[in-house]
């Protein structure tokens, strides 16, 4: 649907103006049917991107440290996130074999098995619906352009 019928606007200063107002929306969008595809398994968009980050290092340890570079939501708790996720036991903090003062984050087999459940697919459906892999190819290049 196009931004002007959403946000019921009729005109834009111009097309900056109309393609920040659109990323925004939209990013808003896809939170939000992130948000409804991960409440079923009780974790947000951002212990998600957690628990993907953790899993891409899996079997060796990640630092909070690798975690906050790598994680998609930089305005991010990364410390209050990693708490939740050890309630939940689907990470566990070990301390670091090398450095007795750092701390290592490893996800868990709970960790790893919730999220080939939580498979990626269900997450990409709501976008594969609407466009096509080229036309994916195309957004893709031309989100990377725009951020340089």
């Amino acid at each position: 649907m196009q931004i002007e019928k959403e946000i019921v606007q009729d005109k834009f200063e111009n097309n900056y103006q109309k393609a920040i107002i659109n990323i925004v929306f939209t990013q808003s969008w896809l939170m939000s049917n992130m948000r409804q595809v991960l409440e079923p398994y009780d974790i947000t968009p951002q212990q998600y991107n957690v628990l993907r980050i953790l899993r891409g290092q899996f079997p060796k340890p990640a630092t909070l440290n690798l975690v906050k570079d790598r994680i998609i939501d930089k305005m991010s708790d990364v410390s209050r996130i990693v708490d939740r996720l050890v309630k939940k036991e689907l990470i566990e903090r070990k301390t670091c074999k090398s450095d007795r003062r750092a701390v290592d984050l490893l996800i868990t087999d709970k960790g790893l098995e919730l999220l080939s459940v939580v498979s990626t697919e269900k997450i990409q459906d709501f976008i594969h619906e609407n466009l096509t892999q080229d036309e994916l190819e195309t957004l893709n290049n031309l989100l990377d352009k725009l951020r340089g």
